[in-house]
């Protein structure tokens, strides 16, 4: 069967607030909804792709119409096999207001939606389109350790997360007493034993010396790692903290392009990156990232937006982890598969996200 055409021929937009089924708060905020940017694309034989960006509650409206400004205008026309051309003509026409959240976020919303349509063409679930390394990823779980959530029900939820199959459980850290954070740890280590992994988050919320104290009192707990524990802008201090702890440093989340993962690894500053597609402006920059890090040996554990973020950490070799935070699913016609701790990519073509619109309609903005 010929492959159908891919050019665009419409487009279409959409902002949604939707309310997070749980409240979520860390060091330096607390939020009680999502915005979801959403693009629409149509080729002239029918196949739809659909992209999406994020925000955790602010800067949506921005977002949206810088995608309906300066980047739908340019894509009539274009071809989605060319995705480095759409993206180059993207950034070349916006160069001036790029590198940040609200450019990013809509670029990705754009750049998904190319790719889903490039694999839908093809008749290939988008991981397999992408490298096909695996077609499930292990799991760790984020919804059951908010900095919010008491002693008791933190450590009932760890050890519920770890009896449901899941590889690990995050738990977030940045208490104004450092005890209370060391508490925590000990208590969720105590309740999960020595072999499932913790994963720490901190948020930006120390400076280096902070930082570093803080690890040296975390190290008993065998942290699989430490997470943003300082500024994202802060390279020289999270190398320096590196040398001062056995625990692995994470970073990436709060990172909008390659050029700043690659001054992490140029400084030897983190040992696990944490790319967040919508963040970094969508799949195309992100496989750069990825590509990046397998290069100097470094494992990918990319953040939120599981459902995405699934196809591409199982479309490389270096993928280690998936974030399981089922924020979309209310909003899906069909939720993804969770297997004894691993989410499993959907064997349709495309990324497989199929979003119930009649859901979504009530939180339009």
């Amino acid at each position: 069967m010929p492959m159908k055409k891919t050019e665009i021929t419409s487009l279409k937009t959409h902002l949604f607030s939707l309310p997070v089924p749980v409240k979520r708060s860390d060091a330096i905020q607390s939020f009680t909804a999502m915005e979801l940017l959403v693009a629409e694309l149509w080729t002239s034989e029918g196949l739809n792709g659909v992209g999406y960006g994020y925000t955790i509650g602010t800067g949506g409206r921005a977002a949206k119409a810088f995608l309906d400004t300066e980047l739908v205008p340019l894509l009539k026309g274009e071809d989605c096999e060319s995705h480095e051309l759409i993206w180059g003509k993207m950034t070349a026409a916006t160069r001036a207001s790029s590198g940040g959240p609200v450019s990013s976020v809509a670029r990705a919303a754009i750049d998904v939606a190319v790719w889903d349509i490039k694999a839908k063409a093809h008749d290939v679930p988008l991981y397999r389109l992408l490298g096909g390394s695996r077609d499930r990823v292990p799991a760790y779980d984020t919804e059951g350790g908010w900095l919010h959530v008491p002693l008791e029900e933190l450590v009932r939820n760890a050890h519920m997360a770890v009896e449901k199959g899941f590889h690990g459980v995050k738990v977030k850290v940045g208490k104004e007493d450092a005890t209370e954070d060391v508490s925590r740890l000990e208590a969720v280590r105590s309740a999960i034993g020595p072999k499932a992994k913790i994963m720490a988050d901190a948020n930006q919320c120390w400076t280096p010396s902070e930082a570093i104290r803080r690890a040296r009192l975390f190290e008993p707990f065998d942290l699989y790692w430490l997470e943003e524990p300082i500024a994202a802008t802060n390279v020289d201090g999270h190398r320096e903290l590196k040398t001062h702890t056995c625990i692995p440093i994470a970073v990436g989340e709060t990172l909008y392009s390659k050029e700043s993962f690659a001054e992490y690894i140029r400084c030897d500053a983190a040992g696990i990156l944490q790319p967040d597609v919508a963040r970094v402006g969508g799949i195309t920059e992100w496989m750069k990232i990825a590509a990046m890090a397998e290069a100097f040996q470094m494992p990918v554990a990319p953040h939120f937006l599981m459902e995405i973020q699934l196809h591409l950490a199982a479309a490389i070799p270096n993928g280690l982890f998936v974030e399981y935070i089922p924020q979309l699913a209310p909003y899906l016609e069909q939720e993804f598969a969770l297997d004894d701790g691993y989410l499993v990519a959907p064997a349709r073509p495309g990324h497989g996200i199929l979003f119930a619109w009649d859901k979504l309609e009530p939180y339009r903005v």
